[in-house]
C-alpha cells in the first residue's frame, strides 16, 4: 500500500504545527520553507486538512494555522482518511457496491468468491489498526527524540 505525497506532507505539517509552542499560528510560507515543501500543494492538503477539523486558520498579520484538537486526540487514521479518502491495499476495496458492501473482485461476480480477498482484509486491517494507535502527540515526540549517537559496548 503506496499513500501519496498528500499523506505524507500533511502529517509532516501537523508534526511542524504540534511542534508550536503554545498553539502559535504558524503561517503556510514557514514550515513550507523549514520542510523543503510546495507552498501551494501545502495550501491544498491544508484545505482538506481544514474541512476535517484538525487545523484551523486566524487571519491577521500574526495569522497562519495552529491545531483544532490537542495532539493526544488527533489520530492518524483520521488524518490519512482526510487527505486520502480511503485505505485500501487493492482498488477493488473502495469501489462501492449497490448493496452498500465494499469489496468488489475483479475475477468473480461475487467478491466472496476471491481466493485473496482473506489476505487482502488483513492487510488493511493491520493498516489501519496501526493508524488508529498512532496518535500526531507521538510523532511529535518523536520528532523530538534525542538524536545522540549510539555507542557500541563490547563485552569482554
Amino acid at each position: 500500500m503506496i499513500f501519496t505525497t498528500k499523506a505524507e506532507y500533511g502529517v509532516r505539517l501537523l508534526v511542524e504545527l504540534g511542534r508550536s509552542s503554545e498553539g502559535m499560528p504558524i503561517s503556510l510560507k514557514a514550515i513550507a520553507e523549514s520542510e523543503g515543501l510546495p507552498l501551494a500543494y501545502l495550501e491544498r492538503i491544508v484545505a482538506l486538512l481544514k474541512k476535517a477539523g484538525i487545523v484551523e486558520s486566524t487571519r491577521g498579520a500574526h495569522g497562519g494555522y495552529r491545531l483544532a484538537r490537542d495532539p493526544r486526540e488527533i489520530r492518524m487514521d483520521d488524518v490519512v482518511l482526510a487527505l486520502e479518502g480511503q485505505v485500501a491495499p487493492m482498488s477493488c476495496f473502495v469501489e462501492d457496491l449497490p448493496d452498500g458492501s465494499k469489496v468488489l473482485c475483479s475475477h468473480h461476480d461475487d467478491g466472496e468468491l476471491c481466493a485473496t480477498k482473506l489476505l487482502w482484509m488483513r492487510v488493511q486491517g493491520g493498516v489501519l489498526e496501526a493508524l488508529q494507535r498512532t496518535t500526531l502527540h507521538e510523532l511529535v515526540l518523536f520528532s523530538q527524540r534525542d538524536t545522540q549517537p549510539l555507542t557500541v559496548t563490547t563485552s569482554s
